[in-house]
């Protein structure tokens, strides 16, 4: 009995170690060593932008549009079509954060964007879409896609359920992980496609897009459900800009 005990009691502390280096879903990860929170405050998200869904140096075509923290989760703007985009530069980081969508649901995350034209075809879209939004959607357009650019290895999405992404950038190199399965692994050196715009007119190669730029997340769902965002947070792998000059706000 003494060893059957003992067997046992070795079991469930194990088991308590091992459960207690996990956090509990939706739980914010600020003891990640190196890691800060880009929306750690309720309320408008201070340091960033707002601004419209094809064309980041213009506002939102509704000038009520915004974007609010509550209870730690980023909600999407109201009314659809905007992005949020950080007023900080990045070059080479690690960002973390989890997604949710509706049925209908249509984001995407900005990656080293400038404040000019169309993050989806001036910087990089990391896309975050819903099947239902478009069933006729190229692989390259639904979820873990780089927007008509580069299709994800697998699709790994899940609908209606919180998703989680870790998005690593460190010069040419591109490393995208989705619910625990790696979608993108990309020198971005040696990505050459054409690439059309919606006018049909064809954008830069993603080789040709910026080192380095603005992050930030789009909101172009339909139906009444917005894309949420929780436990977004960022590793800096390098050192960022300065927020975005006086004109650009």
């Amino acid at each position: 009995m003494k060893s059957r005990d003992t067997r046992l009691g070795w079991v469930v502390t194990v088991a308590l170690l091992a459960g207690s280096t996990v956090l509990p879903a939706g739980e914010p990860q600020e003891k990640e060593e190196g890691f800060a929170m880009l929306f750690p405050k309720d309320g408008a998200p201070e340091g960033w932008l707002v601004r419209s869904w094809s064309d980041v140096n213009q506002p939102p075509a509704d000038p009520k549009t915004k974007w609010v923290v509550q209870d730690g989760i980023l909600h999407g703007g109201e009314p659809r079509g905007s992005w949020l985009l950080s007023k900080k530069q990045y070059g080479d980081f690690i960002l973390k954060f989890d997604f949710k969508l509706g049925p209908q649901g249509n984001s995407g995350c900005a990656l080293r964007v400038p404040l000019f034209g169309d993050p989806a075809f001036d910087g990089m879209e990391l896309q975050m879409a819903d099947y239902r939004y478009n069933p006729q959607a190229k692989d390259s357009e639904l979820t873990g896609g780089i927007y008509r650019a580069i299709a994800p290895r697998k699709q790994v999405y899940k609908p209606t359920q919180w998703n989680s992404y870790i998005v690593t950038l460190k010069g040419s190199r591109l490393h995208v992980v989705l619910n625990g399965e790696v979608i993108q692994d990309l020198n971005l050196d040696e990505q050459t496609q054409l690439v059309l715009r919606h006018n049909g007119q064809p954008c830069p190669k993603v080789k040709d897009r910026p080192r380095k730029g603005h992050i930030g997340f789009q909101e172009l769902s339909r139906g009444v459900e917005h894309v949420l965002i929780r436990n977004a947070r960022i590793k800096v792998l390098d050192e960022p800009n300065e927020p975005a000059a006086k004109g650009q706000k």
